[in-house]
């Protein structure tokens, strides 16, 4: 009798599930079936299959980085990852390649008055450099406005917090407005004060062109931090084609703009400047109406509390650090540049906007670690194993990018200068630099990908720190050699800054105890033992 019920018992049974196979399924020797989850870790693996807001090549890069390594061992695991990392890193580009909008915007408004302006008048050309520091370098340190937008959205939504989400993307977007409202304010009132430190009191009709430029333009400082703060929003939800119509958009109306008001009216670097302006303006409302367009209430503001500051300046502060060492680098650059007259800062001029143009291609390899990285460092759904190998993936395309990069981006100065400028004498001072600008542009992506590691797993007080002590040394260099007038010697100090943070980013992230290979890196509890 009781074997009748054990035999009615197991025809009753209901059959084990049978998992969907993949090529890692295919790599694996046969085995035992591994044990049914409990029905928690069940409904985890269920939401985790269906992420929101995701299609098209966001898809297919979630599921490439899902699969990879699935065993979640450091044996097994690494090699079937290996055996598809080439399927990854196409998965990556696929995703991380419209994204390029976000950053490509800014570079490709002042390079298009560069090469407009350039046509017309060395004098303008040279004013253009103070003018795009005054404008586009102060923007790159509200990047901690997007740094904080796209951590903080990406985690709520991926805790299906939709409410909160709308809340943080209103506090961000008023924090936005107010510094972009203050920003303008500051253009209105210090502005010429500002450029005449920077480029010294006797370069009257230099300063003039640059002020004209930087006046303009400062009426989009609201529009373009409200901007900047709705472009992060769209990549927390995993939405990188927003940017890229944006970019479409205020790219044409610059160019058309520029060739209109600078050649056929004679306008100008201020017709440069006004071309720039409304192109941004019309990129920011694009990014708000994108994010309408998704359910959210782009055009809501919400001012924050003190706690909510203080959550804001926990993630934001490092990161402001880090950009404003950066920016103040680059700036610095210029300045030398400013003491070895009008011929040798128009090339520096060029070369400095051929470079922003070039390196802004390896941010979105950044903005995808800080996308996918948390949940593998620290998330619930926590896999050291397909973080390294999603590492190795971004290094190989920011290797591959910087390649490609230096070999264009050299290749046009040198061979096609009239591009930019048809003054020789500017042209012979822009070969001068070719080497480190080279050296520049190969080490440039690879740096996004290791910064951007860096910011997923927050180990922003070492980033922070690392920036620090690379600007220190390399503003001492520059101001050493200030003196002598050497404009290739600023851009070897360049080399250095930049090959010194890739080398500091990629020692901290290989270390036996960082984050890719500790999994309590990042734990309060493991923090507050070790400062013990």
């Amino acid at each position: 009798m009781s074997a009748h019920l054990r035999l009615l018992s197991a025809a009753h049974r209901p059959p084990a599930p049978v998992s969907a196979p993949t090529s890692l399924h295919r790599l694996r020797l046969p085995g035992p079936p591994p044990p049914r989850p409990p029905p928690a870790a069940r409904l985890r693996l269920l939401l985790l299959l269906r992420p929101p807001r995701l299609g098209g090549s966001q898809a297919r890069f979630a599921r490439a980085v899902r699969c990879a390594g699935e065993d979640g061992g450091d044996g097994d695991g690494d090699a079937a990852a290996g055996a598809g990392i080439w399927e990854q890193v196409r998965d990556i580009v696929v995703f991380a390649g419209p994204a390029l909008g976000l950053w490509i915007c800014g570079p490709l408004m002042s390079l298009i008055d560069t090469m407009v302006i350039g046509q017309t008048s060395a004098l303008q050309l040279a004013a253009l450099g103070p003018g795009t520091v005054f404008c586009d370098y102060l923007s790159y340190i509200f990047m901690f406005l997007s740094v904080a937008t796209s951590n903080m959205v990406a985690t709520s939504l991926a805790k299906k917090d939709e409410e909160l989400a709308q809340h943080q993307v209103s506090m961000l977007l008023f924090l936005a407005l107010a510094c972009g409202i203050g920003m303008f304010l500051f253009t209105k009132v210090f502005g010429t004060q500002v450029l005449t430190a920077f480029t010294g009191s006797g370069n009257y009709e230099l300063i003039s062109s640059a002020n004209t430029y930087a006046q303009i333009r400062g009426f989009a400082w609201p529009a373009v931090l409200v901007g900047l703060v709705a472009q992060s929003a769209s990549l927390g939800m995993k939405d990188s084609w927003g940017p890229l119509k944006a970019l479409a958009a205020a790219s044409v109306i610059n160019g058309v703009g520029d060739i209109f008001l600078c050649s056929v009216c004679g306008y100008g670097i201020a017709g440069a400047a006004w071309a720039t302006m409304v192109s941004q303006a019309v990129a920011a409302f694009m990014m708000m109406q994108n994010l309408s367009n998704k359910g959210f209430r782009a055009f809501s503001f919400t001012i924050p509390s003190v706690r909510e500051l203080l959550q804001i300046f926990e993630i934001a502060a490092p990161v402001f650090v880090t950009m404003t060492s950066k920016v103040a680098f680059y700036a610095l650059l210029t300045y030398s540049a400013t003491s070895m007259g009008a011929i040798t800062l128009a090339a520096h001029q060029v070369m400095i906007n051929v470079l922003c143009m070039c390196t802004v291609w390896g941010e979105p390899l950044s903005q995808t670690a800080q996308s996918f990285m948390p949940e593998l460092i620290y998330g619930a759904n926590q896999n050291l194993t397909k973080a390294r190998m999603l590492l190795k993936s971004l290094v190989i395309i920011g290797a591959i990018t910087g390649l490609t990069l230096g070999a264009v981006g050299t290749l046009v100065p040198w061979l096609f200068p009239s591009v930019f400028t048809n003054d020789q004498m500017v042209v012979q001072q822009m070969h001068r630099v070719l080497a480190p600008y080279f050296s520049v542009l190969l080490v440039t992506p690879s740096i996004h990908c290791l910064e951007g590691t860096l910011l997923a797993g927050r180990d922003l007080r070492y980033l922070s720190q690392s920036m620090g002590v690379c600007f220190s040394i390399g503003t001492l260099l520059l101001m050493l050699l200030r003196n002598k007038g050497s404009l290739p010697g600023c851009w070897w100090i360049l080399v250095l800054f930049q090959w010194s943070r890739f080398g500091s980013a990629l020692l901290r992230l290989i270390s036996p105890t960082g984050m890719l290979f500790n999994k309590n890196f990042n734990q309060a509890e493991y923090i507050e033992a070790k400062a013990t």
